[in-house]
């Protein structure tokens, strides 16, 4: 009798915990989450769903993460938020690339000097995968800031974000191109390394 009253108990928590199909942009962007502490692969995991947010449709403005009243802030939401998706989308990949980069080439590091080139070239590649996104984030920006001003209740961040992007204040390029300077110099201090470095 009482294994079948577990039986049971469990039969009706799974019927109570069913899934719902995940079709929209929104949808999918809700799924990015942020960890305590950023691992690779959360990350990866990140930059997963903000890729399918990014070719997915946009949901009925009735279910928009931000009040839509009329086709003015339909217009300029959905500028928004595909540019804060290649907003999001660069600074995952800059976290995944930080944590393959090594800010120094110590010179106690020379015993693992190969180790060292293949997580740097990861770490590059990460970077530049970044940049890839930074001219379409500018180009949702202007087109959002260019759309008559309306007031989106609910997106006043991803409108400084565009504002910011406008202004120069914001500029992802200049910040991607520091890093891979550093990064360059990185590498070369470790292909100087030898047996007498250590």
């Amino acid at each position: 009798m009482r294994k079948l009253l577990v039986a049971a108990i469990l039969a009706l928590a799974a019927v109570s915990l069913s899934a719902y199909p995940v079709y929209y942009k929104e949808q999918y962007y809700q799924l990015f989450h942020t960890h305590y502490i950023q691992s690779p692969d959360d990350s990866i995991e990140n930059i997963y769903w903000l890729e399918l947010a990014k070719k997915a449709d946009f949901c009925n403005p009735l279910y928009a993460l931000a009040s839509i009243t009329n086709p003015q802030q339909w217009e300029r939401y959905r500028y928004l938020l595909d540019m804060h998706i290649d907003l999001m989308l660069i600074q995952q990949h800059l976290i995944l690339g930080s944590k393959f980069d090594k800010q120094k080439a110590y010179f106690y590091n020379a015993p693992w000097k190969q180790e060292n080139l293949d997580s740097l070239k990861i770490a590059e590649s990460a970077y530049r995968t970044a940049l890839e996104y930074w001219g379409e984030a500018k180009s949702l920006a202007a087109k959002a800031m260019q759309t008559p001003y309306v007031l989106v209740d609910g997106a006043e961040y991803w409108i400084d974000e565009a504002s910011r992007i406008q202004s120069g204040e914001l500029d992802y390029a200049d910040i991607i191109a520091t890093q891979l300077n550093r990064l360059a110099k990185v590498r070369a201090a470790f292909e100087k390394m030898d047996g007498s470095t250590y």
